[in-house]
């Protein structure tokens, strides 16, 4: 296929993935709308917005450029071979940092996206045998969840180990172009002089940056930090490195005060600075109550969404509280929300046994959690009756999570944050007049909510169920052992904010 006839094909493909994004906004939209209707006496109105940046230029609207992706195609496809292709401006969003500060990501118009994605492609299908097997970002045989196993499983076959973290400054945004192009000559990677023309194309004017944001630049990234893989590697260090976050770790404190010498030779030949107050640098993990004898001493590694210890792997706590977050969202805003204010807005008033907006709130929950699924085909696929399952709920970014302690402590939280909504929403109930204490749920003692809930038929289901993280986990242990890590992660593990 030629260039011109498979950039129209990845056009379209990109157009069309664009447009599904779109229509599952409008209709997701339009769903919520209608659930508003009918618990809210007000419920607000439903506004469809666009892309900022579709109003900049057409070539952003997936639509439009979908209808034309033929003639630009050609026309692309004729600059790149009169060498005078460069990609338009792109559109700057500044994501915020959880630590303070933002982002700067470009988005590139849809045909400028779609050359992008091919020359990705492209490159690293004839370069990842290059790259370092601890290298686990911007690849389609490496993943965050294989980073997590092999850290894992070789931290927990030491009693302990000294670990070195360091965070670099602006990563994408400092990498010297000098640096950059002296490794297209280098370490035995294939760059043919289309593709080489293509990369400057996708640089920015001067001398420093990688947009952060287009497919070109995570092939790039790789590229820029074969030389300290290597470094590493050479040094006798196992390490782990997803972008720019990198975990070092050695039994040895020798080699582990190597990588300083590392870490700043590749500091100063890319020219991406070390974020001295955001690294930890060297520290000894050990585990608790373990004597230690140098001050900086830690029970287990952050790694992406992961806590990683010498006995367990677990969810890090910032990613505990954002789930934590959402499921008390999800309660206050389908039972309590209606009910506070100044006035009456909740149109669902529970009588005969039956709270439909509490229905709501824990079959929202349970979606969240395990994604389409429910407490009884998780059961069964655990039990074997069920033979495959596909996992699409919030656990399936933690596929490797084994904390029993932590997944424990989680469900005891999950029924009493549904206890405290229940008791609050009883009393505002009474404070507009309607005295529910005598009515399931209200008369549920807190402890007797997780079997009170699954013996409560809705429709002959146990649709009341209170979803577990406990239960989850069994099933994604299972998957994992009869299927492996890429068939139960969920499908956007690679894109997911850790």
């Amino acid at each position: 296929m030629n260039l011109e006839k498979y950039l129209c094909k990845i056009i379209k493909e990109e157009s069309d993935k664009l447009i599904l994004r779109h229509h599952a906004y409008h209709n997701g939209l339009h769903h919520e709308y209608v659930r508003n209707t009918k618990r809210l006496s007000t419920p607000p109105k439903k506004t469809i917005k666009t892309p900022n940046y579709w109003k900049e230029d057409r070539k952003f609207n997936p639509f439009y450029v979908k209808k034309k992706s033929k003639s630009i195609a050609r026309s692309i496809a004729n600059k790149i071979a009169d060498k005078t292709y460069k990609p338009y401006s792109p559109y700057i969003k500044n994501i915020p940092k959880a630590g303070g500060g933002s982002r700067a990501v470009a988005i590139y118009q849809i045909p400028d996206a779609a050359v992008s994605k091919i020359y990705y492609n492209r490159l690293l299908a004839k370069n990842k045998h290059r790259f370092s097997s601890f290298s686990y970002a911007y690849r389609n045989d490496r993943n965050v969840h294989f980073a997590i196993q092999d850290i894992w499983l070789d931290i927990s076959r030491n009693a302990r180990l000294f670990i070195a973290e360091f965070d670099f400054s602006d990563f994408f945004g400092s990498i010297s172009h000098t640096y950059l192009k002296d490794q297209y000559k280098r370490n035995g990677f294939y760059i043919s002089a289309e593709e080489r023309f293509v990369i400057n194309a996708f640089l920015e004017n001067g001398e420093v940056g990688i947009p952060q944001g287009t497919s070109i630049s995570l092939f790039l990234a790789n590229l820029v930090c074969w030389q300290l893989d290597l470094s590493l590697e050479r040094a006798g260090l196992k390490f782990a490195r997803y972008a720019d976050d990198t975990v070092i770790w050695s039994p040895d404190y020798q080699k582990i005060c190597d990588v300083f010498t590392i870490i700043n030779e590749f500091s100063l030949s890319s020219g991406i600075s070390i974020n001295a107050k955001k690294s930890d640098g060297i520290s000894l993990l050990t585990q608790e109550d373990f004597s230690a004898e140098i001050k900086n001493t830690k029970t287990n590694v952050e790694f992406l969404g992961y806590s990683i210890s010498m006995h367990s792997v677990s969810i890090k706590d910032a990613s505990i509280k954002k789930i934590q977050k959402q499921i008390s969202y999800l309660l206050y805003r389908n039972l309590i929300q209606p009910l506070s204010g100044t006035e009456l807005k909740g149109l669902i008033i529970p009588a005969n046994d039956k709270d439909p907006a509490l229905l709501t709130a824990i079959m929202q929950i349970r979606r969240y959690m395990y994604g389409g699924l429910n407490g009884q085909q998780l059961r069964n696929y655990i039990n074997g009756r069920t033979k495959r399952v596909y996992f699409k709920g919030i656990m399936s970014f933690y596929p490797l999570v084994n904390d029993q302690k932590q997944l424990r402590a989680l469900d005891g939280w999950l029924v009493s944050v549904i206890c405290r909504a229940i008791k609050l929403r009883h009393k505002l109930l009474k404070k507009w007049g309607y005295d529910c204490s005598h009515i399931f749920p209200f008369n549920i003692h807190c402890t007797d909510i997780p079997m009170s809930f699954k013996h409560n038929k809705v429709h002959g289901k146990s649709l009341l169920e209170i979803p577990s993280f406990m239960l989850i986990q069994r099933a994604l242990e299972k998957g994992l052992e009869n299927r492996g890590i890429e068939s139960v992660m969920n499908p956007e593990s690679m894109d997911y904010d850790y």
